[in-house]
């Protein structure tokens, strides 16, 4: 089934949202039955879309002959059960190119990543999101995160050149600028709450008026990542404190070691439960083996999931 860009924004308005690892194989080559199986797995958990070749899901690191393959295993494993929403970004040709091999392997939509490393005035911005959004016919979700910042009056401007854009993701944690976006944007947009570990800031994220965001420890604790979403849903602040305090914020204490955890940290949780995704590439580094002893002692008191 293929959505409109407004079907796509009535599905991010609502659920939890994660981004699934993409599998390797011990040479570092993308494992397509280990990601079919992994999305298989995850699918009947109750996530409202996933996320394929996000950045929990190593996009920056994939070239541009794996990326078609990777969306099309996605949408294959995951037709009828959940849409898929394909990562999309760098250079503005790269990044044109991957919206429209997701789309050609239909894809539901895309979320648009920075485009990496050189900062841009908002005019580049602007220009570089409108070329990507033009490019195809589905939905895009923009990821304000790093180098990609947009202002309100950016994204007025980009909203009314560009009908397919939709989405707006938040990756910089800026409560003031936030609540900014929220009060010039109001329902043109779906808003996601994107920061590293997402529960952390899920309950302030809803109060701004974003009550959607992306889950990553999903990946290896689904029933938890789900129980927690429906904690922040109906406001259940003793559910929410008590796993902030029994799991976030050791698990927090163990990301934040080395620079990249936020992804690594995830495929180790996944080989703990035993669906291991393979190692993460470079640059990024895995976890050690007494971090990992720590990761598992967290997700052991967690019980089955």
């Amino acid at each position: 089934m293929q959505y409109t860009p407004q079907d796509l924004k009535q599905v991010m308005s609502s659920g939890l949202l994660s981004f699934p690892l993409t599998d390797f194989d011990a040479h570092g080559d993308f494992d397509a039955k280990g990601y079919a199986a992994r999305l298989e797995w995850l699918a009947p958990y109750g996530a409202t879309a996933l996320f394929a070749a996000g950045g929990t899901g190593e996009f920056f690191s994939l070239t541009g002959e794996e990326y078609p393959g990777i969306i099309q295993t996605a949408v294959d494993t995951c037709r009828g059960k959940v849409p898929i929403i394909a990562g999309a970004g760098g250079p503005t040709r790269f990044a044109i190119q991957c919206a429209q091999a997701a789309e050609k392997a239909g894809a539901h939509g895309i979320l648009l990543l920075p485009h990496y490393l050189t900062e841009a005035g908002q005019e580049g911005l602007i220009a570089h999101v409108e070329a990507v959004c033009k490019s195809v016919q589905f939905g895009v979700i923009v990821y304000n995160r790093n180098v990609c910042k947009l202002t309100p009056e950016s994204l007025a401007i980009l909203a009314d050149r560009c009908p397919n854009l939709i989405g707006f993701k938040d990756g910089v944690g800026d409560i003031e600028a936030m609540s900014s976006i929220y009060m010039r944007m109001g329902d043109r947009f779906a808003y996601l709450g994107g920061l590293p570990t997402a529960e952390v800031y899920a309950a302030a994220y809803k109060a701004l008026g974003t009550p959607v965001y992306s889950s990553a420890v999903f990946n290896f604790i689904p029933k938890t990542a789900m129980q927690f979403y429906e904690a922040v849903r109906t406001d259940d602040m003793a559910t929410q404190h008590r796993l902030l305090r029994q799991f976030f914020m050791p698990y927090l204490a163990i990301r934040n070691k080395t620079q990249g955890y936020a992804v690594s940290i995830v495929k180790a949780g996944a080989a703990l439960v035993g669906h291991p995704a393979g190692p993460v590439r470079p640059p990024l580094s895995d976890l050690k083996p007494a971090e990992m002893e720590q990761l598992k002692a967290l997700i052991d008191q967690l019980g089955p999931q």
